[in-house]
């Protein structure tokens, strides 16, 4: 077979996927990412990726498989190709967790996200905690509990360190699955059961009553752009999957704050972007409470791959931005050449 790579447009690799239960959306995801990017100036293929299998998908409905070795398939006509560059939109592990990007350094790919430690740090919301709050910034109180430890850490201590209600959630992993929202002691150990059946590990966090926001930042060697903010409105006991996928929520773009906490919010994306040296596009949630214009500015998540769907938050922000999210992927991508 020939090795031959397109002189004209670089190759991109829109890879998608993984075994968590947002492998769907993370599809939907790529199908926003191929719509959005500039097909003049890219040669794209969705890639999906599974434990049992990596295969490339094309637009005739026909697959590929992926040469785990270098990252390269074959077209039609026997024609060899491979990336120039990896664009990671998994929804989880193994795109969000350090995984992917382990194996693209060892075949020397570049690709769109952080790099191995920043994925690992920010896909563990335990740890990634425990490591901001010494700079200052406002978290929630938190306790851990493995698996193998769930039986050794009573309700009792739980309610008296973190009160009523708390949050149960995976501590690694997407947001969308295995949350609980818990305001009775009877309902911590199903809570923590339900967690556990996505992670192996839970955390379980103090409830703190306010406007929940998110924010979008990316940085290249040419240009810095934090996005306008979001207010994340729904009648729904939290942002689960409900609100986000099925259109139970309000997405108010820009969000509704002060001028003055718009600031704060949109100076404290960038700061952590540069504590944790991040690359690509970011999008950190947040809980403002207390008096409006004088919010303290809690953080929730940090997503390193977040949605890419026409809806999402990122393509929302983009858009009031008065830029193209064709504009944005290609200073992604170009920032690696």
């Amino acid at each position: 077979m020939d090795s031959l790579q397109n002189k004209r447009r670089r190759i991109i690799a829109i890879v998608a996927g993984g075994d968590s239960s947002e492998h769907d959306v993370s599809m939907r995801s790529a199908q926003g990412i191929y719509s959005f990017i500039d097909k003049e100036q890219y040669e794209c293929y969705i890639i999906e990726i599974t434990r049992k299998r990596w295969q490339v998908l094309f637009d005739d409905g026909e697959k590929c498989e992926v040469n785990k070795a270098d990252f390269s398939f074959v077209l039609k006509g026997d024609v060899r190709v491979r990336p120039d560059f990896a664009y990671i939109t998994i929804h989880g592990a193994p795109g969000e967790n350090g995984v992917m990007q382990g194996y693209f350094d060892l075949v020397g790919i570049s690709y769109s996200t952080s790099g191995v430690l920043v994925e690992a740090l920010t896909f563990n919301k335990y740890f990634l905690n425990q490591f901001l709050r010494p700079f200052g910034v406002n978290i929630a109180d938190s306790i851990l509990v493995r698996k193998k430890q769930k039986n050794q850490i009573s309700e009792e201590k739980i309610i008296e360190r973190l009160g009523l209600p708390c949050f149960v959630k995976p501590s690694s992993d997407g947001s969308s699955f295995g949350v609980t929202k818990v305001k009775t002691a009877g309902e911590l150990a199903p809570a923590i059961q339900k967690a556990m059946e996505e992670c192996d590990e839970v955390m379980i966090e103090q409830f703190i009553d306010g406007r929940e926001i998110t924010c979008g930042c990316y940085k290249t060697c040419k240009v810095e752009r934090v996005f306008p903010i979001t207010e994340v409105v729904t009648d729904n006991e939290f942002f689960d999957y409900g609100a986000k996928y099925q259109g139970q929520v309000k997405e108010i773009t820009p969000a509704r704050i002060s001028s003055q906490t718009s600031q704060r919010v949109s100076q404290l994306t960038s700061k952590l972007y540069d504590i944790l040296n991040c690359q690509g596009i970011i999008r950190i949630d947040y809980i403002l409470s207390g008096t409006d214009g004088q919010e303290t500015i809690n953080l929730l998540e940090i997503n390193t791959t977040p949605g890419m769907t026409a809806t999402s938050f990122i393509p929302q922000q983009v858009k009031v931005a008065g830029l193209t999210m064709g504009e944005v992927l290609s200073d992604i991508i170009e920032n690696h050449f």
